[in-house]
């Protein structure tokens, strides 16, 4: 039976956390991701968990890398200028092949910015964030019951593949109030084998080594091009998106997370207005979901990338549709939200300059 409570998307991530069989929680506070932690600190000690608010953000991101190489599922969360602290401690983890989830509740930048929301993170979650070759897999929610369901798959994601998981957010779904269905995720955190874990031997098996230093070039190179099969595997087994009436779409915009909320009004007024409209979005920015893509391309006249920033995810687009079609920007930046009668006009150029 459903069980449905009104709580913000920060509370929901936490929530979901939890529930999911995390037990330990490292972070440091930042507008606007402050209620994780918040909610964090007073649940954690109640279950046995561990609640620890680091000295700064670069040690918040070690200390989920210890508890990741002891087997514990742990998480941390910050928002953009603290994600960018962490990004070399992201990159030790997928190094080591240690699961792991991260949530950035972006605000807007460069730099400390203001606690406006944002998607200006984009390329720094999708491409690396860190330094070397390596992926993280990222889920971008739209709706606070999406924040708690893919906060959930994010920790079995992160076992299954080893590897971190981003949960790329922004401001106004981490703040904004909606019910969510809490009952619909268990602990299932026992099933998955980490015999790589460092727990201590026993006397019984070969001690466990966590290492991300590789000296002789080969070995290192052969360790890449074994993580790049994981990752090539995630490729084709986990891109998720949404569609919005593409079955007939001239213009397919492309969105994801809060500005996707938008371009749904913006596709359904163009209806309305006799233009044939669709939307994609990207559940996963990474993996992105650019097979769909590229045969919605081969459907479409033009394509509408809607972004909170000054166009990162439209170079993807660009990518998966091989540049078939053309595709224009319709972006804020700064902390402004796009509005449904900015993102119409787009659609309405894009019509003009298909014909």
């Amino acid at each position: 039976m459903a069980e449905k409570v009104l709580m913000k998307g920060n509370e929901a991530i936490a929530e979901a956390a939890i529930r999911v069989g995390c037990r330990h929680y490292f972070g440091y506070p930042i507008t606007p991701q402050t209620e994780i932690a918040a909610y964090m600190s007073k649940l954690m000690p109640r279950i046995g968990g561990t609640f620890l608010q680091a000295e700064s953000e670069i040690a918040a991101i070690n200390m989920v890398y210890g508890a990741s190489a002891a087997g514990k599922r742990a998480m941390t969360s910050s928002s953009s200028p603290g994600i960018s602290l962490k990004a070399e401690g992201i990159s030790y983890l997928a190094a080591c092949d240690l699961p792991a989830v991260v949530v950035n509740i972006q605000r807007c930048g460069p730099g400390l910015g203001g606690i406006q929301p944002s998607q200006a993170d984009y390329f720094q979650a999708v491409k690396g964030g860190g330094h070397g070759d390596y992926r993280s897999i990222v889920l971008a929610p739209s709706g606070v019951q999406e924040m708690f369901d893919l906060t959930a798959q994010a920790f079995d994601l992160a076992d299954e593949y080893r590897c971190v998981v981003i949960l790329l957010s922004d401001g106004i779904l981490g703040q904004m109030m909606e019910p969510v269905d809490i009952s619909a995720v268990s602990d299932n955190s026992a099933n998955w084998n980490k015999s790589w874990a460092l727990t201590g031997t026993g006397g019984e098996r070969k001690p466990n080594i966590v290492n991300s230093l590789w000296i002789v070039p080969e070995e290192l190179e052969a360790m890449n091009l074994e993580r790049e099969k994981r990752y090539r595997k995630i490729e084709a087994n986990e891109a998720r998106w949404e569609e919005f009436r593409t079955q007939d779409a001239d213009i397919v915009v492309v969105a994801y997370g809060a500005a996707a909320r938008v371009a749904k009004n913006a596709v359904q007024g163009a209806r309305e207005a006799g233009l044939k409209a669709g939307l994609l979005r990207p559940i996963t920015v990474w993996p992105f979901p650019k097979k769909r893509l590229e045969a919605l391309a081969d459907q479409a006249k033009a394509f509408v990338c809607a972004e909170m920033s000054l166009g990162q995810m439209i170079e993807d687009v660009e990518l998966a549709i091989r540049c078939k079609k053309p595709v224009l920007l319709s972006a804020r930046t700064g902390g402004m939200v796009p509005t449904p009668e900015e993102i119409m006009e787009k659609i309405k150029e894009a019509e003009r300059g298909s014909c």
